[in-house]
């Protein structure tokens, strides 16, 4: 009972078979394809791997990119692709975006992934949930496991090209993080890492105003570890927070 989950972002594809899908099964092979290079997942990682009994995957990158994929899982003929479309409930999870199907796959997929690390330690807490990619997202959930609504803003990457596309004579090398900063490099480097860490302090607090209580904060996504270390509010970094939701999201399809 293999099981694949795919996790396609808006730079690359993450990929994990486990060995059941089922949380907390064990990993058998994971890997990472820029997209662009997706097309030889076939002939390269998926090459040697036992070929999955089921497959649920998260797409943020558009239909085009999805049938790309669809034509590498071609190598396996009895797999029939599904993909994550967010709803109004999931897992324990309520969806409360104003169009529940508009919320990004990768962002309702981390929820459920969130609500059940939640259950783990013990009692409902709310929880804020933070990805950091290509976008940042800032998601607040209720120790009900109510999305309450969350923030998107650019990656600090998207954030360099707007001002270098914008601003004449701002194409440096990246800097360092610095209290004060006292050069160009290290300005925009601090600027973007300090707008993306107010950002997660702020929601910080209005969901703890909110919940009456301190949240758990989880950060995850590809450039989660270089974000990490400037969030002053108590946090945990989970790499595995999506596939946690897709294992989570799995196993509760092939219960019903």
């Amino acid at each position: 009972m293999t099981f694949l989950a795919i996790d396609v972002g808006n730079t690359r594809l993450k990929w994990a078979q486990y060995a059941s899908p089922q949380p907390g099964a064990a990993v058998l092979a994971h890997g990472a394809a820029f997209l662009e290079t997706i097309d030889k997942l076939a002939a390269t990682q998926w090459a040697g791997l036992p070929a999955p009994t089921s497959m649920l995957g998260s797409n943020v990158a558009g239909d085009a990119v999805r049938r790309r994929v669809e034509e590498q899982l071609e190598m396996w003929d009895h797999i029939e692709p599904h993909w994550v479309v967010p709803g109004a409930h999931a897992c324990g999870v309520t969806n409360g975006y104003d169009h529940p199907a508009r919320l990004g796959a990768d962002r309702w997929v981390a929820l459920v992934g969130a609500r059940r690390y939640v259950l783990a330690q013990g009692r409902p807490r709310p929880v804020l949930v933070v990805m950091v990619g290509t976008a940042v997202t800032v998601d607040a959930l209720d120790k009900e496991g109510l999305f309450l609504g969350g923030l998107i803003l650019p990656g600090h990457g998207v954030m360099l090209r707007a001002l270098e596309s914008g601003t004449a004579g701002l194409r440096v090398p990246t800097g360092e993080v610095v209290a004060f900063p006292t050069n160009t490099s290290d300005a925009l480097t601090s600027g973007g890492t300090y707008a993306i860490a107010g950002a997660i302090e702020r929601m910080h607090r209005h969901l703890a105003e909110r919940a009456g209580e301190t949240p758990l904060t989880l950060i995850t996504g590809g450039a989660g570890w270089k974000m990490a270390p400037w969030v002053t509010v108590r946090h945990t970094l989970i790499d595995t927070l999506i596939f946690d939701g897709l294992l989570t999201l799995q196993s509760r399809r092939l219960a019903l």
